[in-house]
């Protein structure tokens, strides 16, 4: 009987998990704002249905009240943060606070089954992040001149990458120094970084009116990217890289910019490889080693990739199920991998539309900033929408050996604090450009229908009176 319930539990998640997908889309072509409010609302009951399945499934195969607990008190911060987000911006785009709450549902979901102890710590220091992005649309909108601070930006972007190299405070992780640990709490400072790094270029690029001023802001860019070399961190190189050609690319709409770009970053790499190999480049050249072929390296460098591959054909279609998998097999499954263990347990399908709902997020944030009229927020999302997709793809990239591993987390659903925090933020960000495109709409069509109006007719007119 116990089987009979877990079995058809996982159909339902699948089932659920389709329909949540097919709504992500729908609500792009839905014709009227009523349809669109309705997708969004039978996506809430979609997410709480996967969730509850989901813990039904865990609480067979592990009974204990702390399961219990926390889907209780997972449920609870969801709607809250739904309810008040809603409440607080009226104008808020609805589909990515969905999109959001799900992801983080399905991470916290998978770290009960991975790892209580790292649930506990991701639920509580995520839960303060929701707090706090709660205010950022308010005061982004309370300081007008954000698009000054480009010196402001530049200084305390690079000083804080740079902060790991401080004695006593930057850490080595995994062969990379990209770690700060202050009063025993390790964070990435990168992943903030990353933010100011958006806004540095974004407002450089409000101002740039020449070549020379275009070569300036680059060379400030190559610090950043430099310094990131230094630590070691060539997933982060790769997302700042692209980052900053694709914005430069969106603010001049010059093709060159895009193609010298991709060919600079290629010379680099070749350079870079046949200089340092055996220093700097040294950890990445296992990576690259252990991606070329997995199988002949699968008792040392090989081993991350050939065990993800394994948990994933193990899986299937339909998944093992939650608690039948052996997602432990694979060394740290709970952030780099985790992707890896959501297919080996709740199948591949359920891998596919996750990677279409991250999609359909991209999709509604780059529709976001191309409405958007103010150059300085339109290339702040458009950055920031860069930034999200290219990180999913390095991580499930990494995981599926499609690229070699970077390190990179899986937005939202892996352990990790600061990846959780910047990406909140990031969201956050977005939602206040969503709300001033929601404004500078509503301005032209009152203006639209102010204009309609038949002069003798409009507001003021002595003729009316």
């Amino acid at each position: 009987m116990i089987q009979i319930i877990c079995r058809i539990s996982q159909i339902l998640v699948l089932f659920f998990m389709a329909l949540y997908t097919i709504k992500c889309y729908t609500y792009f072509t839905a014709k009227d704002r009523a349809k669109r409010e309705s997708n969004i609302n039978k996506q809430i009951i979609y997410i709480f249905m996967i969730h509850f399945l989901c813990h039904v499934v865990l609480i067979i195969n592990k009974p204990s009240v702390k399961v219990i607990l926390y889907y209780l008190v997972e449920l609870l911060i969801a709607i809250l943060y739904i309810v008040l987000f809603r409440v607080i911006y009226r104008d808020c785009s609805r589909l990515i606070i969905n999109n959001i709450v799900f992801m983080m549902l399905i991470g916290y979901t998978m770290l009960l089954r991975l790892n209580m102890n790292l649930l506990v710590r991701q639920f509580v220091l995520a839960t303060i992040g929701l707090v706090i992005s709660l205010f950022i649309p308010m005061i982004m909108y309370r300081i007008p001149s954000l698009k000054n601070w480009t010196v402001f930006y530049g200084i305390v972007g690079l000083v804080l990458l740079a902060s790991v190299f401080v004695p006593g405070v930057g850490k080595v992780i995994n062969g990379s120094r990209n770690w700060v640990s202050i009063a025993g709490f390790t964070f990435q400072p990168m992943e903030f970084v990353k933010i100011i790094f958006i806004f540095f270029v974004a407002s450089s690029l409000v101002k740039v009116s020449t070549l020379k001023q275009l070569i300036l802001n680059a060379v400030i860019a190559a610090f950043y990217m430099l310094i990131l070399v230094a630590e070691k961190d060539f997933g982060a190189v790769c997302l700042f890289y692209i980052c900053y050609f694709m914005m430069v690319y969106l603010a001049t709409s010059r093709p060159v910019f895009l193609i010298g770009g991709i060919a600079l970053m290629v010379v680099a790499c070749m350079v870079g490889y046949m200089l340092f190999k055996d220093n700097i480049f040294s950890h990445i050249i296992v990576r690259i080693h252990a991606w070329q072929d997995p199988f002949k390296y699968q008792q040392n460098e090989g081993y991350q990739v050939c065990e993800s591959l394994f948990a994933i054909g193990s899986g299937g279609f339909m998944g093992t199920g939650l608690g039948n998998g052996m997602p432990y097999m694979i060394p740290v499954a709970e952030s780099d991998f985790i992707f890896s263990a959501i297919c080996e347990e709740l199948g591949v399908i359920f891998g596919l539309a996750l990677i279409l709902i991250y999609l359909s997020s991209f999709i509604a944030i780059q529709n976001i900033a191309m409405k958007c009229k103010s150059p300085f927020y339109k290339y702040v999302t458009f950055g920031i929408g860069i930034s999200y997709i290219f990180q999913v793809m390095l991580n499930i990239g990494g995981a599926t050996k499609f690229i070699p591993s970077t390190g990179v987390t899986l937005p939202l659903i892996s352990y990790g604090v600061s990846s959780v925090f910047s990406t909140l933020f990031m969201f956050s960000i977005i939602q206040n450009t969503y709300i001033l495109v929601s404004k500078e709409a509503d301005h032209f069509e009152k203006e639209k229908a102010r204009l309609s109006i038949p002069e003798e007719r409009r507001p003021g007119n002595p003729a009316r009176a």
